[in-house]
C-alpha cells in the first residue's frame, strides 16, 4: 500500500497532529500540500482543500488509515506520543491475533490505526481464511511492557508504512465484485455481510471494506476526508495485468502508461503505480 491522501480544511493543525502526535516526519511541504512519512516512505499526504465541507453522516469514504510499525517498541513510542500530545483522539485498542492495534480519530474526523504485526509464522489460516479476532488490549499494559526510555525521548523509532486501508462502503457484495473480481485482490476474511478483508501475497489484509456506519451509501460527493488511496504493485507487468482486467470488465480507467487511476463504486479514488 502506498500513501493515503487526505483532503483537509486546516493544513497546519493536521500537519501538527500527524507530525507531533503520530510521529511521522515531514518529507516535503509546499503550497497547499504536505507529505509525511518515515525515511523516504510517504504515509499520509495532506492536501489543503478549505472550500470543501465534511461529508454527510453515514457516507462512504475512509474508515481508517492503518500505519504499520516495525516493532512493538516503535509502536509503543508512537502510542505514548499520541497519549501525551492528543489524548482525546484515542478511540480504542484490540488484539487481532495477527496484530496489536490502537485506534484514533484525527482532528478532522479521519480514522487512524497504529499497529504492529505478529510474525507470519504465528498467523493461522483455515480453508484460505485468516483467523482474526477482537480481543481486549490494555494500552497502559502495552506501554508498560514495550515503551523504552529512548522511545519517550525520541518517539521516531524505525520505519513506518501504510499497512492497510479500511473503507466505509455501501454494501459488501459490490465491494467484493470490484476489489476481488475486478481489481484482483484475494478474500482473506469476511464478517457476515458487513465487512470484507482482502489482500495480495498472503497478507492478512491490505484493504478492508465495511458497512458499519455506511450501509446503503451511494457514490461520494466532493468532501473533506479521503482524497486518494495509492497502491504500489511490484512490477510494470503487474500494472499491465490490472489494466487488462479493468478493461475486460469495462471499468473506466485513466492509463498514462505509468499509473492507473479509477474510482470504486462509491467514488473513492484509487491510483496504482509500479515499484519497478
Amino acid at each position: 500500500m502506498g500513501a493515503v491522501t487526505l483532503l483537509v480544511a486546516d493544513l497546519d493543525a493536521m500537519t501538527a497532529y500527524y507530525r507531533d502526535a503520530v510521529t511521522l516526519r515531514v518529507l516535503s511541504a509546499g503550497g497547499d500540500r504536505v507529505v509525511l512519512g518515515r525515511g523516504t516512505t510517504p504515509v499520509v499526504i495532506l492536501q489543503h482543500s478549505p472550500d470543501l465541507r465534511h461529508a454527510a453522516p453515514r457516507s462512504a469514504g475512509l474508515f481508517h488509515t492503518a500505519i504499520l510499525f516495525e516493532t512493538q517498541a516503535a509502536l509503543a513510542a508512537a502510542l505514548y506520543s499520541v497519549a501525551r500530545r492528543a489524548p482525546g483522539t484515542f478511540t480504542g485498542s484490540a488484539d487481532h491475533l495477527v496484530s496489536q492495534a490502537f485506534y484514533f480519530t484525527d482532528p478532522e474526523g479521519n480514522g487512524v490505526e497504529l499497529y504492529w504485526d505478529r510474525d507470519r509464522t504465528q498467523w493461522s489460516w483455515t480453508h484460505g481464511r485468516i483467523e482474526m479476532d477482537t480481543l481486549y488490549l490494555d494500552p497502559n499494559a502495552f506501554l508498560g511492557q514495550h515503551l523504552t526510555e529512548a522511545g519517550t525521548e525520541d518517539p521516531v523509532i524505525g520505519g513506518a508504512v501504510v499497512g492497510h486501508v479500511h473503507l466505509s462502503v455501501g454494501d459488501v457484495a459490490s465491494a467484493r465484485e470490484f476489489y476481488v473480481r475486478r481489481l484482483g485482490f484475494e478474500t482473506t476474511a469476511e464478517l457476515g455481510g458487513s465487512a470484507l478483508f482482502v489482500s495480495a501475497g498472503g497478507y492478512h489484509h491490505h484493504m478492508a471494506m465495511n458497512t458499519w456506519n455506511s450501509a446503503g451509501a451511494g457514490p461520494r460527493t466532493p468532501a473533506l476526508g479521503l482524497g486518494r488511496v495509492d497502491i504500489v504493485l511490484p512490477t510494470a507487468d503487474d500494472l499491465g495485468s490490472v489494466a487488462e482486467r479493468m478493461t475486460h470488465f469495462g471499468a473506466p480507467v485513466r492509463d498514462d502508461g505509468q499509473t492507473l487511476a479509477f474510482e470504486d463504486p462509491w467514488a473513492n479514488s484509487i491510483r496504482l503505480t509500479a515499484a519497478a
